[in-house]
């Protein structure tokens, strides 16, 4: 309404980590992941693809988090990068400075570390560099 527009992901899930299920090791996957278990290790969408993380309010991650779109209702320790759309929900803990370009942040989310945004100029610098190599 009003000309606003929806970023939020519309991606649908693959995969799943279940409740009672834990993972140790980094997480490399394409497409949407949910996670309701707990990882310890990096989790990270597959390089140049669009990827969607969904952390359940009762899973926890312990590592450093690298997707476009991420919504997180859980626990995770560790840095936080959302390239395109991060939606931190009620039950979000965060330990661990999280860099975005999008954000929506609910009441009683928590974040205990750097918030910094990720605009257009540090885009062009990614893409400047990129195109020297």
């Amino acid at each position: 309404m009003f000309g606003k527009q929806n970023s939020k992901p519309q991606g649908r899930i693959d995969s799943l980590i279940g409740a009672g299920t834990s993972v140790t090791g980094d997480v490399t996957f394409t497409g949407g992941l949910r996670v309701d278990g707990e990882i310890k290790g990096d989790v990270r969408g597959a390089e140049g693809q669009p990827a969607t993380l969904v952390i359940s309010e009762h899973a926890r991650i312990e590592g450093n988090i690298t997707v476009s779109h991420l919504v997180i209702n859980g626990t995770v320790i560790g840095g936080v990068h959302s390239s395109d759309f991060l939606e931190l929900q009620t039950r979000a803990r965060v330990t661990g400075d999280v860099e975005y370009s999008t954000i929506e942040i609910h009441l009683g989310a928590v974040i205990q570390g750097r918030l910094v945004h990720q605009g257009a100029a540090a885009k062009a610098v990614e893409l400047k560099l990129a195109a020297s190599n």
